[in-house]
């Protein structure tokens, strides 16, 4: 009877009608049936294994949710033939086993819920191909779906709403191909490909939430995504490791907290209009011999971490085609000899630090790029690095190219507009060929060659340098046909060996200092006077009895302000006495503060600078405060930049170091904080009329890092210590916090605070003043949620704080 109908219900009934009727269990209705036939099952829960080995029809007679296939242990479902089963839920309880098993068969697998805490969601395997349609995965014990043993198939519009381990897992040589299928909530990586002759192509798919990497290539897997999104992953976004191909196009992979992409062991990965953004570590990140990316049309934006957005290392190298990377800490990092990157043809901006750095002898290739709002445009940072960059515009950076450390690239036609410092600036043995480049409405010079380096100018044009066109310290460069637009004076280096004349153009202006080229000229330097003029006084800056008001007025540190008013009537004195032709002593300005946090360290140093600006001997006096987290880089080179660009920012004020043991601890290894070390040291002897530095901490801590370097200790002409605020004086701290935001304190309630801050706990991690005041704050808070409860309050009630007001002791 082809074709026939097999109804089953779950009742007790003993009715028996042949193939075309009502059976008592669902197996026996598949072996009564015929290839053709269709089962349509009555809705009940049925604790059966069941094993379709027929090409027949198993279906819910009332639709998704009302059939329930729930055996105890074993396999739920086992599908052997080209069978069509649709919208069934199947709920296996074994760890051992499957759910649901799809054995060397193309059945179709529509509507159906697994709903399982099992080792597998769905396998497929022995050959199977599958066409499987609207099909969701609910694991927590295991994996969500897995393809394995030469199997593949369609997955179209499915979903593993959560797994245990991976979401979907293809390895063995399987290939299947998977269309607008989601996968969330695993908790290991969200697609997994694994094997040699693995392929997995997915179009239209989403990853997201996953407890791992979001899609990880390993093994000689290959894979292919198309219009594929992989968001808010723990770990990596995309990983491949040991010769792994991948292809990505119209991919957004974006709100990963490690990197975004990293490739390992020889692995290949090709990116095509893919977008890279928000990523806490690398956007790309490419390491070891073989490994190679090829990016073409992508954007890699908005890191939101401290690391560079794209990292070439170890060997590997990268391809960035018709390419934007912007909003990044540093844009490329290529290091290590062997290692390579090609950039065509791309646009590179916003970047806080370094656009492209090539060290340890790596090279670079920069055809037609454009680099834009960056610190530095290109460093090539120590020997063996180098590599050409062809028609490039750097703009609008601090400088535009640098050389350093017998590096020696090659810079063809490249034109650097507005520089802040210096267009080219070569030194410490660099040396760099440079031919038709041009710079452009510099701040600084032009070219800026020193310590002798050696570099070779072809064809090379300045216009509108303020300090000059070209500033050259001798034996200096080798130049030809160098031209400048005459604005300044002209001015001939002497030769110290054969070869064609050495010109150079500049403005008449104080020696330059390299990268901060802008700072005064020291008392120590040759050319200078024996003692430097005061500046005059900041068109801004307060009267200096306003600040000296201010810092009075702070509650305590009276130790301080004796110190700190000792040494400006020091300075202030000696001023006068050079004014009337008598020697002067000359301070150092550099202090140390230490004591506990909360105490008013940050304040102080923000009112000294002020006062040494009231004096004329900061040209601005404002504070830049930094940490550990500021001066110290992930990588190496790093360090040594962002220590300058702070100085930089601090330059006519003060550099406030906060914590600054941190940059010495005990067991540094390898650390990078001693390299922050000494730069600051010899900033701090090459410009000490520039800026005046303060570094704080705890005593003890403080103590170690003065002696990390033979010459921190010099450098500081005082410590001053911060005492503990007292109970009385954190008391008057809340009182001017309470007056200042217009609140009143009860008359019990001082007596109150006055025994809360005698009981409160006073171990390392007590705050002061800003324990003071996070109490004033918690007591507001505590006040408006017992006057929510009031229809209408009073004016004196909305102002009075009251002991019930304060918060209760940690």
């Amino acid at each position: 009877m082809a074709q026939g109908v097999v109804q089953v219900t779950h009742t007790s009934s003993s009715r028996w009608r042949r193939r075309t009727g009502e059976y008592e269990s669902l197996a026996a209705a598949l072996e009564a049936a015929a290839e053709g036939d269709v089962l349509s099952v009555n809705p009940g829960t049925y604790r059966e294994n069941l094993v379709v080995e027929k090409a027949i029809t198993l279906r819910a007679a009332e639709g998704p949710g009302s059939v329930r296939i729930a055996p105890s242990a074993g396999v739920a479902l086992t599908v052997r033939a080209a069978a069509t089963v649709q919208d069934l839920s199947v709920e296996g309880q074994d760890t051992s086993a499957a759910a649901l098993l799809v054995e060397g068969a193309s059945p179709e697998l529509t509507g159906l819920r697994v709903n399982t805490r099992s080792a597998v969601g769905i396998e497929v395997r022995d050959g199977a191909r599958p066409t499987v349609r609207r099909c969701t995965v609910d694991n927590p014990a295991g994996l969500g779906i897995s393809v394995l043993e030469a199997s593949g198939g369609l997955f179209e519009d499915c979903e593993v709403v959560a797994a245990g381990q991976t979401g979907i897992s293809v390895r063995g040589g399987a290939s299947p191909r998977l269309e607008r299928c989601r996968v969330r909530n695993a908790s290991g990586a969200g697609l997994a490909l694994t094997g040699e002759g693995t392929v997995a192509e997915a179009v239209g798919c989403e990853v997201y939430e996953v407890k791992g990497n979001g899609v990880q290539v390993a093994s000689r897997a290959a894979g292919h995504l198309t219009d594929c999104q992989v968001h808010r992953t723990t770990g990596d976004g995309i990983t491949l490791d040991t010769d792994a191909v991948l292809t990505l196009s119209d991919c957004d992979i974006h709100d990963i907290p490690e990197n975004a992409v990293d490739l390992r062991s020889r692995s290949v990965l090709t990116l095509t209009r893919t977008t890279v953004r928000r990523f806490g570590r690398n956007g790309l990140s490419v390491w070891d011999p073989g490994t190679r990316a090829d990016a073409n049309q992508c954007e890699i934006h908005e890191s939101q971490g401290d690391y560079p957005a794209v990292w070439v290392s170890d060997g590997a190298a990268a391809v960035l085609d018709s390419c934007r990377v912007r909003d990044v800490p540093d844009a490329l990092f290529v290091l290590d000899r062997g290692s390579r990157a090609d950039v065509v043809d791309s646009d590179i901006s916003q970047v806080r630090n370094t656009a492209v750095s090539v060290s340890d002898g790596a090279t670079v290739q920069l055809d037609d790029c454009r680099i834009r709002e960056a610190s530095t445009g290109a460093w090539f940072r120590d020997h063996g690095s180098g590599g050409t960059l062809s028609a490039c515009t750097i703009d609008d950076t601090a400088t535009g190219v640098i050389v350093t450390k017998g590096a020696d690239p090659t810079l063809e036609r490249c034109v650097v507009t507005n520089p802040a410092e210096a267009g080219f600036y070569v030194s410490a043995g660099g040396r760099g060929t440079f031919t038709g480049c041009r710079v452009t409405g510099s701040r600084g010079y032009g070219f800026h060659i020193i310590d002798g380096c050696r570099s070779t100018l072809t064809r090379c044009r300045t216009e509108r340098c303020a300090r000059g066109g070209y500033e050259f310290a001798e034996p200096g460069p080798v130049t030809e046909d160098c031209t400048g637009d005459q604005s300044g004076e002209r001015r001939t280096v002497p030769e110290s060996s054969p070869g064609p004349a050495r010109t150079a153009e500049r403005q008449s202006a104080p020696q330059s200092f390299g990268l901060l080229g802008g700072l005064p000229v020291t008392p120590t330097d040759a050319a200078a006077p024996a003692a430097a003029p005061a500046q005059a006084p900041a068109a801004d800056t307060r009267p200096s009895d306003e600040v000296l008001a201010e810092l009075d007025a702070l509650v305590g540190l009276d130790n301080v302000k004796r110190e700190v008013r000792s040494l400006i009537d020091l300075i202030a004195v000696g001023r006068r006495r050079r004014e009337a032709g008598l020697k002067a002593p000359s301070p150092r300005r550099h202090l140390v503060f230490t004591g506990s946090p909360g105490t008013g360290k940050t304040t102080v140093a923000r009112l000294y600078g002020e006062i040494l600006a009231t004096l004329g001997v900061l040209e601005r006096g404002h504070l830049v405060e930094v940490a550990r987290v500021d001066l110290v880089g992930e990588h190496i080179g790093s360090t040594a930049i962002r220590t300058q660009e702070a100085f930089e920012r601090a330059r006519g004020g003060v550099l406030f170091i906060d914590e600054a043991y941190a940059l010495a601890p005990e067991d540094s290894g390898r650390d990078f904080g001693r390299e922050a070390i000494d730069t600051l040291v010899k900033l701090m002897e090459d410009h000490r009329d520039a800026v005046v530095v303060i570094v704080a901490g705890y005593t003890a801590e403080m103590e170690h890092f003065l002696s990390a370097n033979p010459g921190v200790a010099s450098r500081f002409s005082r410590t001053i210590t911060f005492d503990d605020y007292t109970p009385v004086e954190l008391l008057r701290i809340v009182r001017a916090q309470a007056e200042e935001h217009e609140y009143q304190l009860s008359e019990d309630t001082g007596e109150a605070l006055y025994k809360y801050f005698v009981a409160i706990p006073k171990g390392p991690a007590f705050g002061n003043g800003r324990t003071a005041r996070q109490t004033f704050e918690a007591m507001v808070e505590r006040h408006a949620g017992r006057l929510a409860r009031i229809s209408e309050p009073s004016h004196k009630e909305l102002q009075l704080l009251y002991p019930e007001d304060l918060p209760p002791l940690a």
